[in-house]
C-alpha cells in the first residue's frame, strides 16, 4: 500500500474509535506501521471527525517528521518506542475508554481472569509506573508493562492496545474493555478467580497452534 492508503486505515479507525466510545474530544491517538522505518500517526489536537488525509502524519524511528503539515499526536514517542521494540506490532491504538482506564486511575493490572483475554492480550494486563504524558519517560514505562502482550495500562491514564494491523489492535481494544467491566462487575458478586499460568499457556498454544483453520 502507498501512503494514501495507509492513511485512509488511519481515518477509518479514528472513526471506529469515536463511534464504539474508546475516546471523548481529541483524546487517544492512532498509527500504523509503513514499513521498518516509519508510521503514520493522527496529528496532535485535531478533532477526529475533521481529519482528511493530507492531516495525518508520517513520523520515522528517530521522531522525525517526514513531509507533513501538522505536528504528531504528543505521544508519538510510545507509537515509535513500541515499533522499535516489537517487529510483530503493525499498528497501535492509545485509548481513553471508561472501565479499562478505571483499572489504570487504581493503578491495578487485570488479571487473567477470561479466556478471550488470555488468548486475544496475554496473561493479564500490566498498569505501566506513572509518568507525564507525551515524555520519553511515559513511552518506555509502557514498552515495559506491555512486554510481549497486546495491551498495556497506562497510569491515571488510559490503555495502549497493538496488533498485527488496526482490525487486530481494535479486537485486542475491545476485549481488554469488555474484561475490565466484567471483572468489576464479578467484584460485585465475588472475588474474580484467576486462570492459572499452566491453563494460560495451554490455551495460548491451542489458539496459536490449533484454533481455526489452520
Amino acid at each position: 500500500m502507498n501512503r494514501v492508503e495507509f492513511a485512509s486505515l488511519v481515518l477509518d479507525a479514528c472513526k471506529r474509535m469515536e463511534d464504539r466510545g474508546m475516546t471523548v474530544g481529541t483524546w487517544g491517538n492512532i498509527s500504523v506501521r509503513v514499513d521498518e522505518e516509519t508510521f503514520l500517526i493522527t496529528p496532535s489536537g485535531m478533532s477526529y471527525g475533521s481529519l482528511k488525509i493530507d492531516d495525518i502524519v508520517m513520523a520515522d524511528m528517530k521522531g522525525n517528521t517526514i513531509d507533513s503539515k501538522r505536528k504528531p499526536s504528543i505521544e508519538h514517542a510510545l507509537h515509535r518506542m513500541i515499533y522499535s521494540h516489537r517487529p510483530d506490532v503493525g499498528a497501535v491504538i492509545h485509548t481513553h475508554p471508561q472501565y479499562s482506564t478505571a483499572f489504570a486511575i487504581a493503578r491495578k493490572d487485570i488479571p487473567a481472569v477470561s479466556e478471550e483475554l488470555v488468548q486475544i492480550i496475554g496473561e493479564g494486563v500490566k498498569c505501566a509506573e506513572y509518568a507525564l504524558p507525551g515524555t520519553e519517560e511515559l513511552a518506555a514505562n509502557v514498552v515495559s508493562a506491555l512486554g510481549n502482550n497486546n495491551a498495556a495500562l497506562l497510569a491515571n491514564h488510559g490503555a495502549v492496545c497493538v496488533g498485527g494491523d488496526l482490525s487486530d489492535a481494535f479486537k485486542v481494544a475491545e476485549v481488554l474493555e469488555k474484561s475490565a467491566k466484567t471483572i468489576i462487575m464479578a467484584t460485585i458478586l465475588g472475588t474474580p478467580k484467576v486462570i492459572s499460568h499452566d491453563e494460560c499457556l495451554k490455551m495460548q498454544d491451542f489458539v496459536k497452534n490449533h484454533y481455526g483453520q489452520k
